[in-house]
C-alpha cells in the first residue's frame, strides 16, 4: 500500500531530463510513494505526452517557446500556469494527491496549491532557483518584474508547509527573505547517481584527431556564461593551444546564438556541440575528457547557486575550470582552479596550464571523485529527501 501520493509540478525543464526531478521521483517511489509528475513535454514526444516512465505516471504539456524578452517570459508564466492548473485538475480526478510539490522556476503554482489546502492537500517548495535573481542576471535590472518576483517568491514561501532548499545559501533566503522557521526547511543537495557515474573506456575518436577533449555539460540559457566558455576558447587558441578540442553538451534557449558566436569567433573547427546525449554517450565523454568547464559568471543567481555540471565532473574524477563562485567553491574545493572577474582569457591560459600537468589533473580528479562519494552523492541526499516526507506525512523512516 502506498505511503502517500505526491504530485510534482516542474516547468523548466521535461521530465525525465531534468535530473533532480527525476531522482527525487525515483527515490520517492522506491520508498513507498506515488509520484506522478506535470512538465513540459520535449517535441520528440508530443505524440505521447503522457506515460508511466519506471513506475512514475507523467503527464506533460507542449513545451513553450523560449523566453526572449519581458513580455516573452510573462508569456511563458501565464502559458505554463494554466496547462499545470487544467492537469492538477485532471490527476485530482483521476488519483487525488496527498502533497503538491513544486519545483520552480516559476514562482507560480502556489496560487494553484492554495486551492487544494484546503482539501488537506500539503504543499511541499522545492527551491531550485531564486527567480529575482534569475530575472536580474538575465537582464541585469531591478524594475516592475523584478519587484513583482519577489513577490511571488514570498506567496510561494507563505504558502508551503514546508521548503526543501539545495543548500546552506538558498535555506538563508527561505529563512531571511521567506519568512521560514529553520525546522521548516530541509537541504537536499542535487548529487550524482553514483552508479550513473561508473568510468568507462575512453573514446578517442571523440577527440577529432587532438591529444585533449575538454568539455561543458549543462543547460545553455543566457545566465549559464557558455558565450564565456567559447570566448576562453578562442583565448586559448591565442595562446598557443593547438591540440584539444571542445565538447558542448546540453541544449537551451540560447543555443542558437552560441553557433552564431562560434562562427563569429572563428572556433567552429575546434568545438562541436552535440544537443543532449544519452547516459551511455555521456560516460564516454566525460571518461575521454581531460577537462571540465564551469563557467557560469558570477552574479546574483550563479553565486549562490550549486552548479550539477560541477558535481557530475568531479563524480567522472574531470578537473574542473571554474568563475570564482561561493557556493562552486563549495561544491568543488581543491578540485577546481577558480577564474576571478570572470575573465575569459584568464580561462583560456587556466585551460593551457592544466592541460599540460597530467599530473595536478590526476591529482584534482581524485579530490573531486573522493569528495562525491563521501558527501556529495544522490546516496546521502535521497535519504534526507526520504526523511523529509516521512516525517510530514507522519511516517516512521525504516
Amino acid at each position: 500500500m502506498s505511503k502517500g501520493h505526491i504530485l510534482i509540478l516542474v516547468e523548466n525543464l521535461p521530465v525525465p531530463f531534468d535530473r533532480r526531478v527525476w531522482m527525487e521521483s525515483l527515490a520517492l517511489t522506491e520508498a513507498g510513494y506515488k509520484v506522478s509528475v506535470i512538465s513540459p513535454c520535449p517535441p520528440t514526444e508530443s505524440e505521447e505526452p503522457d506515460k508511466v516512465i519506471e513506475g512514475i505516471s507523467v503527464y506533460r504539456y507542449p513545451m513553450p517557446a523560449p523566453t526572449k524578452s519581458k513580455l516573452s517570459f510573462l508569456r511563458e508564466f501565464y502559458y505554463c500556469y494554466r496547462q499545470t492548473q487544467k492537469l492538477v485538475e485532471h490527476v485530482w480526478k483521476i488519483d487525488p494527491f496527498d502533497v503538491i510539490h513544486t519545483c520552480n522556476p516559476p514562482d507560480t503554482f502556489w496560487k494553484i496549491a492554495r486551492a487544494y489546502k484546503k482539501r488537506r492537500v500539503k504543499f511541499v517548495f522545492d527551491h531550485h532557483d531564486l527567480c529575482p535573481e534569475l530575472y536580474e542576471s538575465k537582464f541585469q535590472r531591478k524594475d516592475f518584474f523584478y519587484k513583482a518576483l519577489l513577490w511571488f517568491e514570498r506567496k510561494q514561501f507563505e504558502t508551503a508547509d514546508a521548503v526543501i532548499a539545495t543548500n546552506e545559501s538558498y535555506k538563508e533566503v527561505a529563512i531571511q527573505r521567506g519568512g521560514k522557521r529553520p525546522d521548516q526547511v530541509t537541504v537536499v543537495r542535487s548529487g550524482p547517481m553514483l552508479a550513473r557515474f561508473e568510468r568507462v573506456p575512453p573514446d578517442d575518436m571523440l577527440k577529432r584527431g587532438k591529444k585533449h577533449l575538454c568539455v561543458y555539460l549543462g543547460v545553455m540559457g543566457p545566465q549559464d556564461g557558455v558565450d564565456y566558455a567559447l570566448r576562453a576558447v578562442k583565448a586559448a587558441r591565442d595562446h598557443g593551444l593547438e591540440d584539444a578540442h571542445f565538447a558542448f553538451i546540453g541544449s537551451g534557449d540560447s543555443y542558437d546564438d552560441l553557433l552564431a558566436l562560434r562562427s563569429e569567433l572563428g572556433v567552429e573547427d575546434i568545438t562541436e556541440f552535440t544537443g543532449r546525449i544519452s547516459d551511455a554517450d555521456l560516460k564516454r565523454y566525460l571518461c575521454t575528457a581531460s577537462l571540465g568547464i564551469a563557467p557560469d559568471p558570477k552574479n546574483p543567481l550563479n553565486d549562490v547557486s550549486t552548479m550539477n555540471k560541477i558535481i557530475e565532473y568531479m563524480a567522472m574524477s574531470l578537473p574542473i575550470v571554474s568563475f570564482d563562485l561561493k557556493e562552486s567553491r563549495y561544491s568543488a574545493g581543491d578540485a577546481a582552479v577558480y577564474i576571478e572577474n570572470d575573465d575569459p582569457d584568464a580561462m583560456g591560459r587556466a585551460i593551457i596550464e592544466l592541460l599540460n600537468d597530467p599530473a595536478q589533473r590526476e591529482k584534482m580528479g581524485m579530490i573531486g571523485r573522493e569528495r562525491v562519494e563521501s558527501s556529495l552523492a544522490w546516496d546521502y541526499s535521497r535519504q534526507v529527501l526520504i526523511e523529509f516526507y516521512d516525517r510530514l506525512l507522519g511516517h516512521r523512516t525504516a
